[in-house]
């Protein structure tokens, strides 16, 4: 991905013209809209059984809760992020913002199951439109090697701890006003974001040259969407269930259909240009490999913490804290000052090799470890390791594309922290599950201290496969990803 001076060049737009001294300010508007979409896939987990208890739904019903959020956001966001690039991003980026806090406003008010699962859903479609126009706005508004580093590594940091700063939040709110704040907080999110937004962001030129391509939307929204509904369901039925095996083959299906005609079609909803590219397609992959480890870690920790332990959810939530400040310290020096020097193969692989060790630590903990001496070490190190990933990936997944093409690429990152997040619960869940039942085949009658070490057996043996599959990462993203500093994540779009 080495490029000629001539073609690193900033190309000149409206958006890359902006003051300076106004960037920190667009900086804090697109990190605080990113932080809102990433929070909401796990602050409403905490939430959840307090709605339960007040809405009356049964436990068949509470997952859709979470899979109504998951499902359209996953499946429309290569869909808006080119609607992004036509019809033009700060104009996306604001009706995100207003949609995703009328919708949540709604939800927080919802009288009912069903009201609340359609402000989910609504949720969804409006953070699919908000997230690749934010990703596409700091793409083309940062262009200067330094700006575009900075601005990476923070913005990265907050993709990699959003969601443990959910748990957090969603722990406090629920513990000390009520489940129907983890939604109501969104509106003071969005309203900052959007005044900010629309004060600071600067309108670009849209590209005229962008169509939308109908059959690829089709074939993609379905394969998306029938992907995560395919994880949910062996989440909930298991990997063997007709219906999971039926979801996941017609996703295939779907999604090969999708990548045959992206390549034969004049105007594709993805141009093959976008991930052909040895860099950005290596990041992508990497962020899709460590979702699936980080979305793990906050499921298993969280069922120790609160079901061994017996932490509150505010406890299990500042637990969380260390391993978002190691995000965010890593994220941030790693996407700033290393990046630019020794490219992502040096920073992605070994920020793999550290969340395997620290999930090696995990897998040791047992019913009377403590949280000081036990978790919190291999916590710290597994967020060192998600900083560094994060930090360069959301860099460089995005680096040296086409201006036309800002927003679908910025689309990418984000679809594939959704397909590791939904992917990493479901395959762990029934990793879990199933040691934890043969923990137990041979105790008909166990014991509160025997059924509390099945739970941890379980929980450890989802902390095994995570770092198994961490360290394959590491292997991986070696392998792919492009050795050395790459010009093109110094710059903006490619012109």
């Amino acid at each position: 991905m080495t490029l000629s001076p001539e073609a690193t060049r900033a190309p000149s737009s409206p958006a890359s013209d902006a003051s300076a001294s106004h960037h920190g300010w667009v900086l804090a508007v697109l990190g605080t809209a990113q932080l809102m979409v990433v929070l909401d896939a796990t602050i409403v987990n905490i939430a959840l059984p307090s709605a339960q208890h007040a809405l009356g739904f049964s436990n068949a019903d509470r997952q859709w809760v979470v899979t109504a959020y998951a499902l359209s956001f996953g499946g429309l966001l290569l869909l808006a992020g080119r609607l992004a690039d036509m019809l033009g991003r700060k104009r996306t980026f604001l009706i995100g913002l207003v949609g995703f806090a009328a919708v949540s406003a709604i939800g927080g008010a919802s009288n009912g199951f069903a009201m609340l699962v359609i402000a989910r859903a609504a949720q969804g479609v409006f953070g699919a439109l908000l997230a690749p126009s934010a990703l596409s706005l700091l793409t083309t508004t940062f262009v200067s090697p330094s700006e575009r580093s900075r601005a990476f590594g923070i913005y990265g940091a907050i993709a990699g701890a959003g969601g443990a700063v959910g748990l957090l939040l969603g722990g406090v709110l629920t513990e000390y006003l009520n489940w129907r704040f983890c939604l109501y907080v969104n509106v003071v999110f969005a309203i900052g974001a959007g005044i900010g937004g629309w004060v600071f962001l600067r309108d670009q030129q849209r590209a005229a040259r962008v169509h939308l391509d109908i059959p690829g939307t089709i074939t993609s929204v379905g394969g998306l969407v029938l992907l995560v509904y395919g994880f949910s369901q062996a989440e909930t039925r298991s990997w063997s269930s007709p219906v999971t095996i039926g979801l996941l083959a017609a996703s295939v299906v779907l999604l090969g259909l999708f990548g045959l005609l992206e390549v034969r079609t004049q105007h594709p909803l993805l141009p093959p240009r976008v991930i052909r590219d040895r860099g950005r397609g290596g990041a992508n992959l990497s962020v899709l490999l460590v979702a699936v480890a980080m979305f793990g870690v906050f499921l298993f920790l969280t069922y120790y913490l609160q079901e061994t332990l017996h932490y509150s959810p505010v406890t299990t939530g500042l637990a969380f804290l260390p391993m978002v400040g190691t995000i965010m310290i890593a994220a941030t020096v790693g996407g700033t000052v290393l990046l630019p020097r020794i490219g992502p193969r040096l920073l992605v692989a070994p920020g793999m090799l550290f969340g395997g060790a620290g999930m090696v630590l995990m897998s040791q903990i047992a019913v009377h470890s403590t949280y000081v001496a036990d978790v919190l070490p291999g916590l710290l190190i597994v967020g060192f390791g998600m900083g560094l990933v994060f930090g360069a990936a959301m860099n460089v997944a995005t680096a040296g594309a086409d201006p036309a093409d800002a927003g679908v690429a910025s689309a990418l990152p984000n679809v594939a922290q959704q397909v590791g997040g939904a992917l990493g619960p479901a395959l762990l869940n029934t990793i879990a599950a199933s040691a934890t039942a043969s923990f137990l085949l041979d105790r008909p009658h166990p014991s509160t201290e025997v059924l509390a070490t099945a739970s941890v057996h379980g929980d450890t043996t989802a902390f095994t496969v995570v770092y198994v599959i961490l360290f394959a990462s590491a292997v991986i993203s070696w392998l792919v990803l492009p050795a050395g500093p790459i010009e093109a994540a110094e710059g903006p779009a490619i012109a």
